[in-house]
């Protein structure tokens, strides 16, 4: 009979030292995350417009929503009155080429067959529906007071929104949200190393401040409320 082969030292050496490092780098990262900021956003083409791997369609985006913003803002349009314009000249142009094109015998506009399907209305139905069932169900939770934790998050959320919207509008506001998801994660996946290093070691200080004061203040304050109990 032939002996198995033992597995070689050095294989074994530098897959335990892999797996090592493996370890380390994740406990480098913050939260000990194994994947990368790409795959956690999602992986699709809304993680390549966030992280700038479509340059194009970023910028796009930016150019678009700046311009948007530049109108509402000092146009003093509100945005039922643009989309009504936009509206309008479109329709008349388009009216005046159809009609011009009759009487000249030209071709008429290239216009597509405008055609909504079936099967598209009910995936957005059934999206939409399931959604605002789960958004329902939590209501009537908060609204019962079956999840306090919930109710806590939503009370913030709304204080938060309702602090940031006495500072600035809507327009503004929705202008620096696209702002910020479109610059913080590019520059955080640049940055990676620098920033979980930084901020890891500031998370380490503040621990060993809590142990501090805990041991110097805290515990003598436990104490003496024991102390006060006990001759009570």
């Amino acid at each position: 009979m032939s002996r198995r082969p033992r597995p070689d030292s050095e294989t074994t050496h530098f897959c335990s030292s892999l797996l090592l490092l493996q370890m380390s780098s994740s406990q480098d990262r913050l939260f000990n995350r194994e994947r990368t900021v790409h795959h956690i956003l999602g992986g699709g083409l809304i993680a390549d417009v966030m992280l700038w791997r479509n340059k194009d369609v970023t910028m796009g985006i930016l150019l678009v929503t700046l311009a948007a913003w530049m109108v509402f803002e000092r146009s003093g349009y509100t945005l039922l009155s643009l989309v009504s314009s936009v509206l309008l000249l479109l329709f008349t142009i388009l009216f005046l080429w159809a009609k011009s094109a009759a009487i000249l015998n030209r071709p008429p506009p290239p216009l597509p067959d405008l055609h909504i399907s079936e099967e598209m209305i009910n995936e957005v139905a059934a999206f939409v529906r399931s959604h605002l069932n789960a958004l329902l169900s939590a209501s009537r939770d908060i609204s019962l007071g079956k999840d306090s934790k919930l109710f806590l998050k939503v009370a913030i959320c709304f204080w938060l929104v309702s602090v940031v919207g006495s500072w600035t509008d809507f327009c503004t506001l929705g202008y620096t949200c696209l702002l910020v998801v479109l610059t913080i994660p590019a520059s955080y996946e640049r940055y990676e190393d620098k920033i979980d290093r930084y901020v890891l070691m500031g998370c380490r200080e503040l621990q060993m401040l809590y142990a501090r004061l805990d041991t110097e203040f805290l515990c003598k304050i436990k104490k003496s409320i024991l102390e006060k109990s006990k001759l009570d």
